[in-house]
């Protein structure tokens, strides 16, 4: 195996919602549900930088195709991580993910290792942090 990640997908309850969400709240660029003619074909891809997607599938589609039962869903399983340039684009984002009807389970501020963050989850429960780490600055 190589180390490479092309796709991160997560499970929603609601995909109209997660897209809204996620383009309409978030700004993240899609071009909204494909697959839609198959049965648990539905899915929405968002670009996120080069070689690399976010999909949103529904939860009964993903227990369908990988044969496993949906399990109760824990944010604390797995957070994914939103780096950005300082710590006022930090508190930007974290407005923006409030304002798009995330809920705010932490909110921004300074971390024991030096840097700022905070956490929220969107509407399926899944965590996000969204970080500003003076070691690891943004290709961008």
């Amino acid at each position: 195996m190589k180390p490479r990640i092309t796709v991160i997908t997560l499970a929603v309850d609601d995909l109209e919602r997660s897209l809204r969400f996620y383009r309409d709240g978030l700004g993240l660029p899609s071009e909204g549900i494909v697959g839609q003619a198959f049965e648990h074909g539905a899915v929405a891809f968002f670009e996120l930088q080069a070689g690399l997607k976010l999909a949103l599938w529904p939860r009964q589609s993903i227990s369908h195709d990988s044969g496993l039962a949906p399990g109760r869903p824990n944010p604390t399983e797995l957070s994914l991580g939103h780096n950005v340039a300082s710590k006022a684009e930090v508190d930007a984002v974290m407005t923006q993910a409030k304002s798009a009807g995330a809920l705010i389970v932490k909110p921004a501020q300074n971390t024991f290792w030096g840097g700022y963050a905070g956490y929220f989850q969107d509407p399926d429960g899944h965590l996000w942090e969204v970080v500003w780490n003076p070691q690891w600055a943004p290709p961008d």
